[in-house]
């Protein structure tokens, strides 16, 4: 086992509430905070302890993970970390290469440590403690994050900058939206022409075809009809707009990137923001006139 340690964690979404109770139950005295009440109360009631505020998490704990929704909210929580006691605050959200640069800038002036860690998994992942977690951060500051990091998947370092793991997840997630894309227009189309789309799934996850779609996302949540993957359209959308932000930025054309982004923004207007992102097969569904499943 890791050595204990005081551990702060802000943020108790659906990947956070996931990820947090791991950490307590590896032997660390971990201290959260979210801003809904319900979430605090939820990890009390797991043996954690829950916190008021950022400034009392980052006051506590000698290091910080935060899993937060969007850009903004980790610049705002790295400035308010930044005048407390904590270390290294390590950062598990999905937020682009800027806003991590940014964030870990705002950490620095105070002489606070910064590791960009985001993961990959979904919440089925992070509930097993089998995440992918991509790593940027320097030599030493790895060496400190990467054991606890373990409680939460398998690490993959991949950079010694603030947002090279950004990137990496930005183009991890671009594809798998590609991938769900034509997942959902081949199985349309062959459930259409008669064909069983369980046998379909098999063929395919034998053969070139297969993705992180046919895999898991089909299976699991398309084909039972439960479109439950855990991940919402309206996430989906943020991180696909990030990755096409920053392709333009280095000249990187994204015919495909955009494609998945016009059907990701049709599946939030028909099915709302909060939709899992499945829900794209739906739309593919009506415009064939047919039900996979």
């Amino acid at each position: 086992m890791t050595q204990s340690r005081n551990v702060g964690f802000i943020g108790l979404g659906s990947m956070g509430s996931a990820m947090a109770p791991r950490l307590l139950e590896n032997g660390h005295a971990v201290i959260a905070y979210d801003v809904n009440p319900s979430a605090r109360a939820a990890f009390a009631a797991a043996g954690g302890l829950a916190g008021d505020s950022v400034e009392e998490v980052g006051n506590r704990a000698d290091m910080v993970f935060t899993s937060l929704p969007s850009p903004q909210i980790v610049r705002q929580v790295a400035a308010e970390l930044a005048g407390t006691r904590v270390g290294i605050v390590v950062d598990l959200s999905t937020i682009g290469s800027r806003a991590s640069a940014e964030a870990a800038g705002l950490l620095a002036q105070h002489g606070r440590s910064f590791a960009d860690a985001p993961v990959s998994g979904g919440r089925a992942g992070a509930l097993a403690g089998k995440l992918t977690l991509m790593l940027a951060a320097p030599a030493a500051v790895q060496e400190e994050v990467a054991p606890l990091l373990s409680h939460f998947g398998k690490v993959i370092p991949v950079g010694m900058q603030p947002g090279q793991a950004q990137t990496m997840k930005l183009i991890n997630n671009i594809m798998s939206v590609v991938a769900l894309a034509a997942t959902s227009e081949g199985m349309a189309m062959g459930v259409k022409a008669g064909l069983d789309p369980h046998v379909m799934l098999d063929v395919l996850n034998i053969s070139s075809g297969q993705n992180s779609a046919t895999r898991d996302k089909f299976p699991r949540a398309v084909v039972p009809r439960t479109f439950d993957f855990g991940f919402a359209t309206g996430l989906s959308l943020k991180d696909v707009r990030l990755c096409l932000d920053e392709a333009q930025a280095l000249g990187v054309p994204m015919m495909l990137g955009n494609l998945a982004k016009t059907m990701l923004d049709i599946t939030a207007a028909q099915f709302g923001a909060d939709a899992d992102f499945t829900m794209m097969a739906r739309v593919v569904e009506q415009w064939a006139g047919v039900e996979i499943g």
